[in-house]
Order: C-alpha cells, then structure tokens, then sequence
C-alpha cells in the first residue's frame, strides 16, 4: 500500500496525494513533479516536511510524494517503468542502479551539475558509485556501512562484555548464548539472519572476494553461501536465535523486526537505519560492526545509502532540478531530513546537521566514523539482474531454514541458479 503524507499525518486523504500546503490554492501550483522512495515511518514525516520546505519556497510548484516499503517498491518501480508512469524524481539503491541505467530508465545527470543542481560541496569520490560508463546518474543523499543494531539493556542485564568494534562470530554466538539464558528464553541474541544477503556480502568480503566480478559475473563462491547458512542453522538449532517462523518473513519492515518486537536483542540494518530502529524502542540502541570471523579480513565498506535519480519520464527537468539541489543545499531540509538516510556526504552537510542530532544519532556518527580504519574498497557494481539473485538467495535459503534443503546442496542450487539469472540478464 502506498503510505502518504494525509496518512502519516492522521488525515483523511488519498493515496500519493500531492502535498500541497494548507490555504495554498491549487491554482498556484501550475507545475507539478512525482518524488517516489521506499521508506519507513520516520523517513516517510521527514521526506514530507523536506517537501513542505520546498513548496513554502516554491508555491508554484506541487510536489506528490509516494512512499512504499522496500519489499514492494521494487515491484512497483518495474510496473510503472514497463507502464512509462514512473515518478520523475525517485530514490535509487546501489544494488540497482545499473539495471536501470541499462533500461534506460534514468537519465545522466551531467548537464544539469551546475546548471540546476550545485554538488561544489560534495566530498571527492561521494558519486562514484553513481557514476556508470563516465556518467552521473545517481546523486548520494548519504553514506553509510553494515551495522549491527543492538539492544544496549539486553547486554548490559546479560552481562555482555564485549568491544563491538573488534568482535568475532564466536563472540556473537556466546552473546546470543548468554542474553537468551539471561532472559530464560524470552529473549533471543539475535534475529537468525540467514536470508539476508546484505549480511552474507560482509562475510564474502572478508574473504577478499565480491558478491560479483568486475565483468559482472558471480564472484561469490558455493563454499561462501554454505559456510554461512550453516553458521546461521547452527545457531537457530541452538535455540539462541529466533526460530523459523519468524525468519522467513522476508524484507520485514521495521516493526516486524525481533529487536523491535522485543524477542531478540540484535538485528542486521545499515548504519543509517539504526534511529528508524531506535523510534520504535523504549531500550536505548547501539550500533556494533558486523563481527568478522576469526582468521579473516574486514568485510565492511562505505557506500551510499541511496541515490536521487532523475527518470526518462520527467515532464519539468527544471523543476525536478530544483527539488533535487533543495535536498542536497537547503540547510533546513538537511536538518529535517537527519541521518536517516545516511550521513551527509560533505563537510557543510554534516557541520549543518550537527547540533540538532539526537543521542543515538550521535552514537550512529560516532560509529560510522570507529569503523573507518576497517572497512575495504567499495565493493564491484552489482550487474544487471543482481535484484533476481538476491530474490534466488532468499527463496533458496528458505528451504534450508525449513529444514528442506542442507546448507550445502541449496548453496550448490542457489549457485547455479545465480550463475542462470546473471547470464540471461546479460543477452
């Protein structure tokens, strides 16, 4: 369902309704523009307070905003791009970027930086990600790494004693050992994190290697995929994570997750996430590194959170233009906006947000900035059909957490199958 602003606010109102401001006349706002973005309830009231911004400053354009939950945004972003409906101004992960750029679904930025939208201020290299064959298509509103949101009163009533910058998976299963003793079974350590690939990326990387190759072919191995199922499967057999009724609800929205709900102290969000997982909490949270194995490398890199794109469906260039540079120079959207979507890829960003964040956003920024001597190179661009991968990673898993499927066997499937996905997108 698509959640707008009316919604959020506890009106009455229709689905994707624009966001004109109150005693505002329609006929005022003779131009229009859609910005449509996968969210939550903390991003959804921020995005639409940084669109009230821009209409009090621009009363002649309207702005409608539509927001869905990641797990349907995809599938809602490839029926209006087929349709030729899609939003002119939409909200672009890095998983993505290249399928959509060899779409042709999203148009080079190039010629409206410093005609339209002003990036002066931007750190070196903060667009690189968004940057395909020598043309900008995506524009970082945030950087951000892997991190482990956890309970902090879960810990301390454990007694857990532990650096979470410099842990290892043997650390992480002593600690779901000890806070689901602690809590006679009421608690779990720890979502069972199997299905999730942006988790399983960390543990290949700290390997060396990618999810994929340079050339966009798999670089992930069978032996990857496998050793990590089974650490995940030796834990939920331990009765320490939670079990597999709660682990297949795939792409769980913030209220669905186990440190949410209060039965498990940890979950696997990216660094950016943490305050969204903060709001629905009363227990104060932290942010710890994705343990690494013992013997391993660092798996952990900066990337942008996600980008602002301009699609080959826009009608006012101009007015998009205008919406996009208010995200990235107004400092009062800055503000509105936080750390939510990551933390602001320049120096005058993050000087401007910096008095107005909240306690756990200061341990988020404080976090980002303990893991910068441990994370690696930005890590291969995903290639065309990397969405249908991480769907086969998800479908496969499943069968291992229901105990359909060994580790290994469904890693040798979900390999293959990848290897079929990557190949057919490729023609």
């Amino acid at each position: 369902m698509t959640l707008t602003r009316r919604q959020i606010l506890g009106t009455i109102g229709t689905a994707a309704a624009a966001t004109a401001l109150p005693g505002l006349p329609a006929f005022a706002q003779s131009r229009q523009i859609r910005h449509f973005w996968w969210g939550n309830p903390k991003r959804d009231a921020n995005t639409f307070n940084v669109i009230d911004l821009f209409q009090t400053a621009n009363p002649e354009i309207a702005v409608s905003g539509e927001t869905i939950g990641w797990g349907d945004y995809w599938t809602k972003m490839a029926t209006q791009t087929a349709g030729g409906n899609m939003a002119d101004v939409i909200q672009m992960a890095h998983t993505f970027i290249h399928e959509y750029v060899g779409r042709g679904a999203i148009l080079p930025l190039d010629e409206h930086i410093g005609n339209g939208i002003n990036l002066d201020h931007y750190d070196a290299g903060a667009n690189d990600v968004g940057t395909i064959d020598g043309k900008l298509y995506g524009i970082n509103i945030g950087s951000t790494t892997q991190a482990i949101p956890f309970n902090i009163r879960a810990f301390e009533d454990a007694g857990v004693d532990v650096d979470t910058l410099t842990w290892t998976t043997d650390d992480l299963a002593t600690i779901c050992q000890q806070i689901t003793d602690s809590s006679g079974g009421k608690m779990r350590g720890s979502e069972d994190l199997s299905l999730y690939l942006e988790n399983l990326e960390v543990w290949v990387r700290s390997t060396g290697r990618d999810l994929y190759s340079e050339d966009g072919k798999l670089e992930m191995t069978a032996e990857d995929v496998s050793s990590y199922w089974t650490f995940w499967g030796d834990l939920r057999d331990a009765g320490i994570v939670e079990g597999k009724d709660a682990t297949v609800i795939l792409d769980k929205g913030m209220a669905e997750l186990g440190i949410t709900k209060g039965s498990t102290a940890m979950t696997f969000r990216y660094a950016n996430q943490v305050g969204a997982v903060q709001s629905l909490m009363q227990d104060p949270v932290g942010a710890a590194r994705v343990p690494q194995r013992p013997g391993t490398g660092n798996g952990h890199y900066v990337l942008p959170s996600m980008f602002l794109c301009l699609t080959r469906d826009v009608d006012d260039v101009e007015a998009a233009n205008a919406y996009i540079d208010n995200w990235i120079n107004n400092p009062d959207a800055l503000t509105a906006l936080g750390i939510d979507r990551g933390i602001p890829p320049s120096q005058f960003g993050r000087d401007t947000i910096a008095p107005t964040l909240s306690e756990v956003d200061q341990k988020v920024v404080a976090f980002f900035g303990g893991v910068q001597d441990q994370v690696g190179p930005v890590p291969n661009a995903a290639p065309k059909g990397a969405g249908e991968v991480r769907d086969s990673f998800m479908r496969t898993g499943t069968e291992v957490v229901l105990g359909n499927m060994s580790a290994d066997e469904a890693a040798g499937q979900f390999i293959r199958d990848a290897e079929g996905i990557l190949i057919r997108a490729s023609r």
